[in-house]
């Protein structure tokens, strides 16, 4: 199986994450240091669905002005694209595999899919 992560090395919890995938025998690991190569659009909308959560939801407010800027009350359409334009507004880390995507906070969230 494969698993891509969005990561960010700088980040404990994105670190744990990518840890434990690592740990996980037979998986094929695709790393994505999103504030390099950020998702489009697109592939944002992709995941925040197939996440079944609201993109809001994948916001990250500590150290962004996320708030200040509304997105905490935007609609999905406007957070996604902030995302895209800013990718420090994307909560880490997001890791999709076949059986679907979660935002791993906490980490042990991604054995879900797994």
């Amino acid at each position: 199986m494969k698993a891509t992560i969005w990561h960010n090395p700088n980040c404990s919890k994105s670190r744990q994450t990518l840890a434990i995938l690592e740990e996980t025998p037979g998986l094929e690991i695709e790393v994505v240091q999103y504030l390099r190569d950020p998702p489009s659009t697109e592939k944002l909308a992709q995941l925040y669905r197939d996440a079944d959560m609201p993109a809001r939801e994948g916001l990250r407010l500590a150290g962004t002005d996320a708030e200040q800027r509304g997105l905490t009350e935007a609609d999905d359409a406007a957070v996604i694209a902030a995302m895209a334009e800013d990718p420090k507004l994307i909560e880490r880390p997001l890791v999709e595999t076949a059986k679907g995507v979660r935002l791993c906070r906490p980490p042990e969230k991604v054995r879900e899919i797994l």
